[in-house]
């Protein structure tokens, strides 16, 4: 199973109508053959599996992509000590990640955002955003 960097770039929504490119994230996970995170291919390679957190103004964050309980899909990070700082994926587990589709994550402030799905690509290449980014070592 190959691991793929997937870079998420904020929807439009009321605070950005035209989305926001400097807003997002980019992770690493396996996919199937449907473009669906796999569990099984996950669990072999989870170190491999991280995620970095862009958002203009704010310092980046780091951390890795979790599979929680009831099949949910979350991004974990150990900000200051805090071992549950999470942002979980809405409905990770059934979302085919390919280009131009959108995913929704429920984020550290606890607001629902809307993300599309801009580049898939193979982990170990150039990096997909401009500034480097999470892509698998």
């Amino acid at each position: 199973m190959t691991l793929m960097s997937i870079r998420l770039e904020l929807a439009r929504d009321h605070d950005f109508p035209n989305g926001s490119p400097n807003r997002g994230y980019e992770f690493v996970a396996p996919l199937d053959s449907e473009a669906h995170i796999d569990v099984e291919a996950w669990r072999k390679q989870r170190k491999h599996c991280n995620v970095w957190r862009f958002w203009e103004g704010e310092a980046d964050e780091y951390g890795h992509l979790v599979h929680t309980r009831g099949r949910s899909w979350a991004f974990h990070y150990d900000i200051k000590g805090d071992p549950d700082i999470d942002e979980a994926g809405y409905k990770f587990d059934s979302h085919r990640f390919v280009e131009g589709e959108y995913v929704s994550l429920r984020e550290q402030d606890d607001v629902m955002r809307t993300f599309r799905v801009v580049a898939v690509r193979p982990a170990g290449q150039a990096p997909l955003s401009k500034q480097g980014g999470a892509a698998a070592t």
